[in-house]
């Protein structure tokens, strides 16, 4: 979630909060505040609704998603609940809520390891887990705002955004050991790994307050180069597509996204979105990018060369983050409230063909 995100939620949560008590009771407070929020709209959407799973949690902030297509498990970060919710996606069944993570923002599993690791924001720590019993293995310091996450398999090193404190925080990923922090100079941003990068890869960091993606060498921890963002105002989402060198950038700050060319680091092309885009997932089988907004707004791209093609957009309230599984092509997306409670919204392309029947 990006600062200027807290900042408006925190604002409309003091307005609500006032309204009440001038209202006392009268019910005024929910009725305005309903009506200002957008309407479910997928006419537009080149997806269908498979399943709504229900959540734990009550409907409070989503944040992150993490999925390992290994086991079938996908790792959820109920921010406003205080914990990760694990749901085994073959079976659409909820496996565990793992609670005592105060205000997870980032959730990261690393099958390799076993390991899923979280934000805990309100307790400024990384929180390591093991992936088969959900115990807690380790807790490291992770500065004051930690977000995103991300790992560098060939160093075997953990970054993770402290996106008001400036910095990417190091952790050793086999023992949850802090080992450092590289000043950003803005603020952070999610992180993502360039594997195709020199030397077995190179870490991408979005600064926020600068317009620009700062690239870290893993193994020095040093940055090498900074990248200027053209067109961009307060970079936040960030994902990467190895296969074909390319970064893509969401702008929240004017709801665009950037396509980055990364042999060249120039922006090549810009898209509008929706209001304040946040988390971004690709499906590299399908050359899909989905973008989901703080506004509701969902926009999916088709990668066609070097370059995007709009394939449309829908709204469904709160849908700001988003995974994709690799094999199925199933989206995920988790709802605050959808039929009053906090579901997981299952859905699927609506034309490509061997998935009609929604995957397995």
């Amino acid at each position: 979630m990006t600062a200027r995100g807290r900042g408006r939620r925190w604002r409309a949560a003091v307005a609500v909060a006032a309204v009440v008590v001038v209202a006392a009771g009268l019910g005024v407070a929910w009725t305005s505040w309903r009506a200002r929020a957008p309407r479910e709209d997928l006419r537009r959407l080149p997806l269908r609704v498979v399943a709504d799973l229900p959540l734990a949690g009550g409907s409070s902030r989503f944040d992150y998603l993490s999925l390992d297509p290994t086991r079938d498990r996908l790792y959820l970060a109920h921010l406003g609940a205080d914990l990760v919710s694990v749901v085994d996606v073959r079976r659409r069944v909820v496996l565990a809520d793992v609670r005592g993570i105060p205000a997870p923002h980032g959730v990261l599993v690393v099958p390799a390891l076993g390991r899923v690791f979280a934000s805990a924001t309100a307790a400024h720590q990384l929180v390591a887990l093991d992936a088969a019993t959900y115990r807690v293995l380790a807790r490291a310091p992770a500065g004051q705002f930690p977000d995103g996450i991300a790992y560098h398999p060939a160093s075997g090193k953990l970054f993770v955004s402290d996106e008001s404190g400036g910095a990417e925080i190091v952790v050793e990923a086999a023992s949850g050991r802090r080992t450092g922090a590289i000043e950003l100079g803005g603020e952070a941003g999610n992180v993502a790994v360039d594997p195709g990068g020199p030397g077995g890869g190179q870490v991408l960091v979005a600064v926020q307050s600068r317009n620009q993606l700062a690239v870290i060498d893993p193994r020095s921890q040093q940055i090498v180069r900074r990248v200027g963002l053209p067109g961009c105002d307060h970079d936040h989402g960030l994902l990467v597509d190895a296969a074909h060198r390319l970064a893509f950038v969401a702008c929240d700050g004017n709801a665009r996204l950037l396509l980055v060319d990364l042999a060249t680091w120039q922006v090549t092309a810009t898209h509008p979105v929706g209001r304040a885009p946040d988390v971004l997932a690709f499906d590299p089988g399908l050359c899909l990018l989905y973008v989901a907004s703080e506004s509701g707004t969902v926009t999916v791209f088709a990668e066609q060369g070097r370059g995007l093609v709009r394939l449309g957009a829908g709204v469904m309230p709160s849908a700001h983050a988003v995974a994709v599984d690799p094999r199925t092509h199933l989206v995920y997306l988790p709802l605050e409230r959808e039929g009053g409670r906090p579901v997981l919204r299952i859905m699927a392309p609506a034309t490509p063909p061997g998935i009609a029947g929604g995957g397995s």
